[in-house]
């Protein structure tokens, strides 16, 4: 896949999630790309990979890297044609051009880096999920997320979720998710999160400069309530977020299970980046861990990952002991909409 391929295909996918400023951005790229540019030549060097979403993800890290240059105020022109202001295609197509120029040194730099979001609206996923899995398991849980990139996720018991049967989550939350939301929500329960950790390759601090700014800048642009919540976010976050291996991390970590407790182990849209051989090992893990399941150490494994199916998302569960399968929902990528469609009890077995 050429770049400009890459570009357009980028381009229809932020259409389709809501952003038509990144479709006019990454259009307007395709369309007029500077081959010459300095950024130009620091992108041959994925000459031959996949650019595009599945692989180098090279047009987010570019409008991530030129949304980064508007945030530190380090181009005023280019502010000028980002939202909230309203200009011609023409006039986008031209700042962008001539930031590329002039930022040129940041921008190399910037896009050396992988794509990293920490998307705060799929805890729609996990809050819901957290509370059916209380109804069956009612104590303290230990939860450990992979890929947790700055932890943000890490959090969710200090978020709500708006229902169409009210809010559910904490009665004095950081923040709200309104999805809109389909199918009967699960009843509230007392949720008291005992433990909690997370694992990255590259962890982000959020409360580092350097770091909420690579947060932000992979928001889009036209997004602002994205914005606000990823805000309200990182003044709560205060979890541990380890470096390493993901499967690594989890084999020493799972043993760690007090008794008393429910293990959640969770991922959302990070298990499809694994190499297929640490996805085989990290079944093995949990199933072992599983079969170790008792009443009073109970261990669940919350899947929010793409299936092949469409629309969004299929939200899955694993549940020990007896190795329950529960589909729960399916979930935008994003968090704007769930269909809840779990049962309400767990069937015999």
């Amino acid at each position: 896949m050429s770049l400009r391929d890459a570009l357009r295909r980028q381009a229809r996918a932020c259409a389709s999630l809501g952003s038509p400023f990144m479709e006019r951005l990454l259009t307007g790229l395709s369309e007029h790309w500077p081959k010459d540019s300095a950024l130009a030549h620091a992108c041959a060097a994925w000459d031959g990979e996949d650019l595009g979403p599945s692989g180098a993800s090279l047009p987010l890290r570019i409008a991530a890297g030129l949304h980064a240059v508007v945030l530190r105020g380090d181009d005023p022109a280019l502010a000028a044609v980002y939202p909230p202001n309203s200009v011609t295609d023409a006039d986008l197509v031209e700042a962008v051009l001539n930031a590329i120029d002039t930022q040129a040194d940041f921008l190399c730099e910037w896009i050396q880096s992988p794509p990293q979001t920490n998307e705060v609206r799929r805890s729609v996923a996990l809050i819901p999920a957290a509370h059916w899995v209380a109804a069956h398991h009612p104590m303290p849980m230990m939860v450990s997320e992979l890929g947790a990139s700055a932890g943000l996720n890490l959090m969710w018991d200090r978020f709500a979720i708006a229902t169409p049967d009210g809010r559910l989550g904490a009665e004095h939350s950081a923040l709200v998710l309104s999805p809109d939301w389909a199918g009967p929500p699960p009843a509230a329960q007392a949720i008291s999160v005992r433990d909690r950790r997370g694992v990255d390759l590259n962890p982000i601090d959020p409360h580092d400069a350097d770091g909420a700014l690579r947060l932000r800048a992979y928001l889009w642009p036209d997004q602002p309530e994205r914005m606000r919540l990823t805000g309200a976010a990182i003044a709560v976050q205060d979890a541990t977020v380890d470096r390493g291996d993901a499967i690594d991390w989890l084999a020493d970590r799972l043993p760690q299970q007090p008794e008393g407790t429910l293990h959640l182990v969770y991922h959302t849209v990070a298990w499809q980046y694994f190499p297929p051989e640490a996805q085989t090992r990290g079944t093995a893990l949990i199933e072992q861990a599983g079969a170790s399941a008792t009443p009073s150490t109970p261990v669940a494994w919350l899947k929010m990952e793409a299936d092949g199916r469409s629309p969004g998302a299929s939200l899955t569960l694993r549940l020990w002991p007896s190795d329950h399968h529960v589909t729960l929902a399916r979930v935008d990528f994003h968090g704007r909409w769930i269909t809840w469609t779990a049962p309400a009890a767990i069937s015999a077995t």
